[in-house]
């Protein structure tokens, strides 16, 4: 796992993990202008998994990893 900072871009499809809670999460889609993200919960559940938006800066670490392994 690799910190993440405000000036290393995160991209659609990574692996995250935020200062909230020990949780993997897939980034789904990303906001520079505003500093937003939006992420689900990895692995994906049966049925799926809500997506919910977040702040960058809540972003911990990034995981070396793509979401497929």
């Amino acid at each position: 796992m690799t910190s993440v900072s405000p000036s290393r871009h995160v991209h659609q499809g990574d692996c995250v993990t935020l200062f909230s809670d020990s949780h993997t999460y897939q980034v789904v889609g990303i906001d520079d202008s505003h500093d937003r993200c939006w992420v689900r919960r990895w692995p994906l559940a049966r049925h799926g998994c809500p997506v919910f938006e977040i702040s960058l800066q809540q972003l911990a670490g990034r995981q070396a990893l793509s979401p497929a392994n």
